[in-house]
């Protein structure tokens, strides 16, 4: 199974707390005005990868988890989800996914849903530039949710998240 891959960035940390291994794919329909990737909205740019390949990636750095961004990895679920669940049957990494899509939308269609349960968090919903906030941590405007749908940590000090969503 393919993956369209735009950029994989190494330990970075402005994709989620910590250190990340963040996967950026190919493909968005969203189109947010104001997007600081609009490069990302074509689904036939960047290139292939095996998820194979991906996974050797993601292992192959031990002080990095995992961060799926893009365009909208949403639009890839079929393997994107066979990624997330190997990286959480093989190592002990965290998953954090952007989308434009909203938990709800998600939750609304099972091939949408099939990859919540292997993520750990998920940033939804679209970026609207009339909202704008510079001042958020890891989302661009206020609409924009940080979901634990694995459980919030003790020492959670990101402004903006939302308690657990218990997924149906």
């Amino acid at each position: 199974m393919e993956i369209r891959v735009l950029d994989i960035l190494h330990q970075t940390m402005a994709d989620g707390p910590g250190f990340r291994t963040a996967i950026y794919c190919a493909g968005c329909a969203h189109h947010c005005k104001g997007c600081h990737n609009p490069q990302s909205w074509n689904f036939g740019g960047g290139h292939k990868m095996d998820v194979e390949d991906l996974l050797a990636i993601v292992k192959a750095d031990s002080l990095s988890d995992v961060t799926f961004s893009g365009g909208d990895p949403f639009y890839q679920v079929d393997a994107f989800t066979e990624l997330a669940r190997r990286i959480k049957e093989e190592t002990d990494k965290t998953i954090w996914c952007w989308t434009g899509f909203t938990l709800e939308e998600i939750q609304a269609d099972p091939h949408l849903a099939q990859l919540l349960p292997w993520l750990d968090v998920l940033v939804d919903g679209p970026f609207i530039l009339e909202q704008r906030d510079t001042t958020l941590l890891f989302r661009g405007s206020p609409n924009q949710r940080i979901i634990y749908l694995k459980g919030q940590p003790d020492c959670d000090d990101i402004p903006g998240t939302v308690p657990l969503v218990p997924l149906r």
